[in-house]
């Protein structure tokens, strides 16, 4: 009897199940045939969910790592199939995700050639991966998979592509010398080993035990190190506010009295105002990106900075900090908390928050000219959500507000794009998250805008059974864009006016979803039935057209500087 063989794609499913991959997103096409043949032959050992467009494929497997901590996985053909990952692979480079994408290509002996479908997929994605590989060999494959999960989990985590000619696919080795070459690969384990520098953190300690008005900065790396338990420990016992990235919200409970809510271009007055007036600021995996800091030179230049962060090039890369120190920040924060002798009071700095807090509230109007605001639509979605539902955003105003008013308590059930910006990501990004988690409820807010430009996605909702809760803020706009011309081009409203929106009610029958509309108060009413459904469902919300997102820090500009302060007046 012969010895059994396995092919090029067999091994690539071999190498998944070996990393625990139970679900994948993806689209077939010519170079990946064999793959597809082989999960054809598996029966169900993994599963595969069917994206109508490879974009969407890619937003899939990111709103699965997000809502999991796990690697998402992707798959694409060669060429057009493997360039329409790009926008995807980009968006979990900037927001740090783990993220498997495994492409075909053309067989080797057509290579350079401009072959059908061929694409330099390789170099397209260096600058947007932490590392990608062009397999070359059958030999090689087993060790690029495994290291490729490594590298897109460990340390700071990040998109990896791994690119697979056609003819590999196809090739054979004995399946003894596929476990050998498994076992055999090893991994560059220095991502994990970095020592953390005990100087740094005793200097760290005594600058937090000495502050009179400290101040928690907390960022999407309090989630990924799993660190939100440790950082809530060291606000309690050293009495310091907390302030959220974008992508921090639900490391820190939002309904806790420490918590401020949400720095930035479009937070809290009284977060920013938290973040200027604080003699140390204690900065928890995030990487001072401009939407944070306002205009660089001037943000906080004078106030210490203790910067923890697991990419020492994140250090002093965009402000000067008086204590860097470079590690895992669940291991940072737990010697740092250890060290620190008692419990501390800092009860006249947290009533000056309060204050501000109360001063500067945000205003949630009820009523314009009978027109739903999308601000109170917002909050009220908010008012039906306890806590434990995975909250997805798209990109724009909607995405602003959300962050605004509602609260996010737990890590990993606020889903959006940071630093892409990509619309279009809101409704695979939901999907991926009800696929990752099939027991939570998953509630998107959209917009009108973004949501068109993965609407295909809504075929996966009525294949797969995906219970999701779809809200499109509709004010027939690209928002977020006309709020700027409004503001910085004297309302000059250049191609920002979407009057010739589809009816997304109709678009969402098509699909076989049920639907609703609000377009008044009383149809808010619906909203405990929308949301508490055990089935899809789409909700066309009818909004007052030209609300902006206050307050705001315009591009440029510092937090001396905000704009709309007290946000909008209630008109009820």
């Amino acid at each position: 009897m012969g010895k059994e063989m396995v092919s090029g794609a067999r091994i690539v499913l071999e190498c998944l199940k070996r990393e625990s991959v139970t679900d994948i997103f993806g689209y077939p096409g010519g170079a990946v045939i064999p793959i597809y043949d082989e999960l054809y032959k598996t029966d169900g050992e993994i599963n595969h969910y069917l994206a109508r467009h490879e974009q969407g494929a890619a937003h899939e497997a990111d709103g699965y790592a997000r809502a999991t901590g796990k690697v998402g996985v992707c798959i694409a053909t060669s060429g057009p199939g493997a360039t329409n990952l790009v926008t995807g692979i980009m968006t979990a480079k900037m927001d740090s995700i783990p993220l498997v994408a495994i492409t075909g290509q053309v067989g080797r002996s057509l290579f350079g050639r401009d072959s059908f479908q061929e694409a330099d997929i390789v170099s397209i994605t260096i600058p947007i991966t932490k590392t990608n590989y062009q397999v070359m060999s059958i030999e090689e494959l087993p060790g690029v998979m495994k290291e490729a999960f490594h590298i897109a989990r460990s340390g700071r985590p990040g998109p990896v592509l791994i690119d697979i000619p056609k003819d590999i696919q196809l090739e054979s080795m004995e399946y003894d010398k596929f476990e050998e070459l498994y076992s055999q690969a090893t991994v560059d384990l220095t991502e994990d080993s970095s020592d953390i520098d005990m100087e740094m953190v005793m200097k760290a300690k005594n600058m937090i035990e000495n502050a009179k008005q400290p101040l928690i900065v907390t960022g999407a790396g309090t989630i990924h190190s799993n660190a939100s338990e440790v950082l809530k420990e060291l606000a309690k016992k050293c009495d310091i506010p907390v302030v959220a990235t974008l992508l921090g919200l639900g490391s820190f409970p939002a309904d806790d009295d420490l918590f401020i809510g949400m720095l930035g271009m479009h937070g809290q007055a009284a977060s920013n105002f938290a973040v200027k007036e604080a003699d140390l600021i204690i900065a928890a995996g995030f990487r001072f990106d401009d939407r944070i800091t306002g205009k660089i030179d001037e943000f906080c230049p004078n106030t210490p900075i203790i910067h923890i962060d697991i990419d020492p090039s994140e250090i002093e890369k965009n402000v000067k900090v008086a204590v860097p120190i470079v590690g895992d920040l669940k291991e940072v924060l737990e010697k740092i908390v250890k060290k620190i002798d008692k419990k501390r009071e800092n009860n006249d700095w947290i009533e000056r928050i309060r204050n501000w807090k109360q001063e500067y509230c945000l205003q949630v109007p009820k009523n314009y000219d009978k027109k739903l605001p999308p601000q109170f639509v917002i909050n009220e979605i908010g008012k039906h959500l306890k806590g434990d539902e995975i909250l997805v955003t798209d990109v724009g105003q909607h995405q602003m507000w959300t962050a605004q008013y509602t609260k996010i308590r737990k890590p990993r059930t606020f889903i959006t794009s940071g630093g892409a910006g990509t619309m279009g990501y809101g409704l695979p990004a939901a999907i991926g998250a009800k696929v990752a988690k099939p027991d939570k409820k998953v509630v998107l807010i959209s917009g009108d805008g973004g949501f068109q430009m993965n609407i295909q996605e809504l075929m996966l909702i009525k294949e797969y059974k995906l219970p999701i809760k779809i809200f499109i803020i509709n004010n027939a706009y690209l928002g977020m864009v006309r709020q700027w011309q409004e503001l910085f081009n004297d309302k000059r409203y250049s191609y920002v006016n979407l009057d010739y929106n589809p009816d997304f009610n109709k678009v969402a029958e098509a699909y076989g979803i049920r639907t609703e509309r609000l377009a008044n108060l009383e149809d808010l009413d619906k909203l405990e039935e929308i949301i508490n459904s055990d089935e899809a469902i789409l909700v066309n919300c009818i909004v007052a057209r030209e609300e902006n997102v206050f307050p705001m820090i315009p591009a440029g500009k510092s937090i001396d500087q905000m704009i709309g302060l007290r946000g909008v007046k209630d008109d009820e």
